[in-house]
C-alpha cells in the first residue's frame, strides 16, 4: 500500500501545482475557488461528483469545475498517484478574451492533450515554473477546456455592460485578496464594485466560478495552510487569519481541503 504523501508550490500568477500519493482514504467532501485539473500517474482515484462515483484510472486526466463539491479515496488495493494544477478561474477568464469561464461536463476521460500538458508541468518539479512557462501553461488549459466545454465561451468585449460588470467584479477581486485577514461587509464590496450585492455574486460567479464569500474565505484559509505547513501552532493561525478560534477554522480548513488542519501538518512534515 502507498505511504500517504502530498507536497504543493507555492501559487504563482494564478497556477498551482500538487504533487500527491495516498494507500486509502485521501479527501473528505469539500470545494474549492479553482479549477482542479489533474493526472492520475497509477492506480485508481475514485472520487463522488455531481451526484455519482466517478474513477480517474493511470493515464486519465480529471477536471473539476470550481465550486463543485468531491472528495477522494484509492480505488485499488495499492493506493494511487496524481498531479494536480490548481488554476484560477480569473486566469482562464483572461487567457480567453474575458469570457466566461468553461464548464466540462466529462469529469474523467482519456486526453492526451491535457495529459501531456500536465506531465509538463511538472517536468522541473518542485522547482518553481519560469514565468513565462506560468503563461504558456494557462493559455494552453483555457483553449484545453473550452474544446471540452458545453457551451460557447464568449469574449464578454463585445457589449460595453459586459465589459463594465468584469472590470466591477475584478476591483472586488482584487479588494478581497487585499483584506484577506477579515471579515468584508456586502456595502464594502457594493461601494469598491459599484454593483448591487446581488448583481455582484452573479457577475462573480459567472467570472470566476464561486461566491465572493467563498472566494475570500479560500484566501484567507491558503495563508492558514501555508503557517500550519511552516509549523505554526493551529490557533496561532487561526488568530491571524481571521477564524474565532481553532475549531472555527478546522470545519473551514476542512470544507476546503478536505483534510484536517492536523492531518495536513502531518503530511506537509513528512514531504519536508
Amino acid at each position: 500500500m502507498s505511504e500517504d504523501e502530498i507536497r504543493f508550490d507555492d501559487p504563482r500568477d494564478g497556477l498551482q501545482r500538487l504533487a500527491a500519493r495516498f494507500g486509502a482514504h485521501a479527501y473528505g467532501l469539500h470545494r474549492h475557488e479553482t479549477y482542479a485539473i489533474g493526472l492520475t500517474l497509477w492506480g485508481a482515484q475514485a472520487f463522488r461528483y455531481r451526484g455519482a462515483l466517478r474513477t480517474s484510472r493511470g493515464g486519465q486526466v480529471m477536471v473539476i469545475h470550481p465550486d463543485e463539491a468531491h472528495d477522494g479515496h484509492a480505488g485499488v488495493a495499492d493506493g494511487f498517484a496524481y498531479r494536480m494544477l490548481y488554476v484560477d478561474p480569473a486566469s482562464i477568464s483572461a487567457a480567453l478574451g474575458e469570457a466566461a469561464t468553461p464548464f466540462v461536463p466529462d469529469v474523467v476521460a482519456d486526453d492526451p492533450a491535457l495529459a501531456g500538458l500536465l506531465r509538463e508541468a511538472f517536468a522541473d518539479f518542485p522547482r518553481a515554473l519560469e514565468p513565462l512557462a506560468v503563461d504558456a501553461a494557462v493559455a494552453r488549459l483555457a483553449e484545453l477546456l473550452v474544446r471540452r466545454s458545453d457551451g460557447d465561451a464568449r469574449p464578454r468585449r463585445g457589449t460595453t455592460a459586459g465589459r463594465v460588470a468584469y472590470l466591477a467584479v475584478g476591483r472586488a477581486r482584487d479588494f478581497l485578496v487585499a483584506e484577506a485577514h477579515r471579515t468584508v461587509a456586502s456595502e464594502e464590496l457594493e461601494r469598491v464594485s459599484g454593483l448591487d450585492r446581488f448583481a455582484l455574486a452573479r457577475h462573480f460567479r459567472a467570472a470566476f466560478g464561486t461566491s465572493p464569500h467563498r472566494f475570500q474565505v479560500g484566501r484567507r484559509l491558503a495563508r492558514a495552510r501555508a503557517m500550519i505547513a511552516e509549523g505554526v501552532a493551529l490557533s496561532e493561525a487561526a488568530a491571524a487569519t481571521g477564524f474565532a478560534d481553532q475549531s472555527h477554522l478546522t470545519r473551514h480548513f476542512s470544507a476546503r481541503f478536505g483534510l484536517t488542519p492536523g492531518r495536513w501538518a502531518a503530511l506537509a512534515r513528512h514531504a519536508a
